[in-house]
């Protein structure tokens, strides 16, 4: 994976930083408020980082030496608005204008063997600070009254590197702040950069202590691991650690015994090569990406095969129905890391309807299958046609080729039957009403019955009109012993 150049900002930090704030006068001011009330401000983290790196950044955190309440009364002045975003954290956010900021209180935090959240007492240095913080990446400061960049831990010089590593122990790191594992993955993902072997170990020892954490907090992780431009390495870091057993075991579980032969693919290997396919093809869908759900949907559309695995007399690998078992698999983990239902069902459809379009051949489907395509798929369409197109993964390139012109076929004849038809409003051509009085029922089970009826009708034969539709809905009728009043 290609990394960016080397940012000019790592031989001179200050003076980056210097210009960093440069485009934010309202932060001089509010770092005078606190000079005055004799605190001292720093910013620190990631902004801090991401400056030396010439990365863009909406982040504005800051440690002071004032307690919360202080903080608060300095801001108030200051600030159109305050808000408590973690008081006992000895956190502050305010709003300025556009601007927003988070001020906390020099602090370390630990967790104990059975909490779910850190204990947080304040410290009374910044150093001290810095050597609570996750990396010495992000234990760098740059105290705003003075305009003294602080790195006490070689932050700059791991950055230059491209390294991971912790301030204290690593072990002492992540006790402290199990999630601290996965955000070394995001890191890996989102930056590029390589976890110090110590790192690595420590990782791989106390993966079963990440299950300590919410199940919220391992999700968002997740979430910036996924949505960074490159999440494959990160994924495998998870992985190799053995973290992965514990945040998502499927992923893992992937990883298939090769049989003698070579009969069937790596599944794990190419789940990671489908999700970044997926990446690719993202420009595809309204608006573009970075995509959540497809990138969930490609990384787990093949979860269900260990269960479903099967191995015929001539050696021949099957996995029957892993499309439904992998659906039911997403929706149990993914409502365990605390998805929304919507997120949820978004990924288990694109789980269960990746291997329709297997069954349209070189485009035996008729007009009737198409529809129902589009139907089950409904406003997932676009994502199903990236995932569909991203599952293929061979390296015979004529085959890749034809699956990519059948699928193009497939897109060619849901626009014209679109057009024609617009099968996202597909609807029967009576609707409940309607069914009613034409059979003279009251609201019940009777009427959803003669619904889908009509809505299988439709599928298959296209609009048909009022008077059809009602003409077929009472020969339905009269055929399943109805009666009309």
């Amino acid at each position: 994976m290609a990394t960016a150049s080397p940012s000019p900002a790592l031989h001179d930090p200050g003076a980056a930083l210097t210009d960093r704030l440069g485009a934010a006068p309202e932060v001089v001011e509010l770092a005078r408020r606190f000079s005055d009330a004799g605190h001292t401000l720093a910013l620190v983290g990631g902004p801090v980082r991401d400056a030396v790196l010439g990365r863009p950044t909406q982040d504005w955190d800051f440690t002071t030496s004032a307690h919360p309440d202080d903080s608060e009364r300095i801001i108030a002045g200051w600030a159109d608005a305050t808000w408590d975003v973690g008081r006992e954290y000895g956190t502050i956010a305010a709003r300025m204008g556009d601007l927003q900021v988070e001020v906390t209180t020099y602090r370390s935090e630990q967790y104990d063997t059975s909490s779910r959240k850190p204990h947080v007492s304040y410290g009374d240095s910044l150093e001290g600070d810095l050597s609570r913080r996750d990396f010495t990446v992000n234990a760098m400061a740059y105290l705003l009254d003075t305009g003294t960049f602080v790195d006490p831990f070689g932050g700059l010089a791991d950055l230059d590197a491209r390294l991971l590593r912790t301030p204290v122990s690593a072990t002492q790191s992540f006790d402290d702040d199990p999630l601290r594992m996965m955000r070394a993955a995001r890191f890996v993902a989102q930056l590029g950069f390589t976890p110090v072997e110590e790192v690595v170990a420590a990782m791989t020892a106390m993966a079963d202590r990440l299950t300590i954490v919410s199940a919220e907090r391992v999700r968002d992780e997740l979430d910036k691991l996924l949505l960074a431009d490159h999440p494959r390495p990160g994924l495998t870091l998870l992985v190799d650690t053995g973290i992965a057993a514990y945040v998502l075991p499927e992923l893992p579980a992937l990883r298939l015994e090769r049989d003698e032969h070579h009969r069937h693919k790596d599944v794990y290997d190419h789940s990671l090569t489908v999700l970044e396919q997926a990446i690719a093809l993202e420009e595809r869908l309204p608006g573009g990406g970075p995509d959540l759900v497809i990138r969930l949907a490609a990384l787990l559309h093949d979860i269900g095969k260990p269960r479903t695995r099967r191995f015929a007399d001539d050696g021949s690998v099957t996995f029957h129905h892993h499309d439904v078992v992998g659906a039911k698999l997403a929706r149990k983990r993914l409502r365990e890391l605390r998805y929304s239902n919507e997120v949820v069902d978004d990924v288990t459809t694109l789980v269960e309807l990746h291997l329709r379009f297997h069954g349209y051949g070189t485009g035996e489907w008729t007009d009737s299958a198409v529809r129902r395509y589009v139907r089950d798929a409904g406003d997932r369409l676009d994502r199903l046609h990236v995932l569909t197109r991203a599952d293929s993964t061979t390296r015979n390139r004529r085959k890749a080729e034809r699956l990519q012109r059948t699928y193009d076929d497939l897109e060619r004849r849901i626009a014209v039957l679109n057009e024609a038809e617009e099968l996202d409003k597909i609807r029967p051509d009576l609707d409940g009403n309607q069914i009613m009085a034409v059979l003279g029922v009251e609201p019940g089970k009777q009427v959803g019955e003669a619904y889908r009826f009509l809505m299988d009708l439709r599928l298959d034969r296209g609009p048909l009109g009022e008077d059809a539709a009602r003409e077929a809905l009472l020969a339905w009728w009269a055929a399943r012993d109805g009666t009309l009043s």
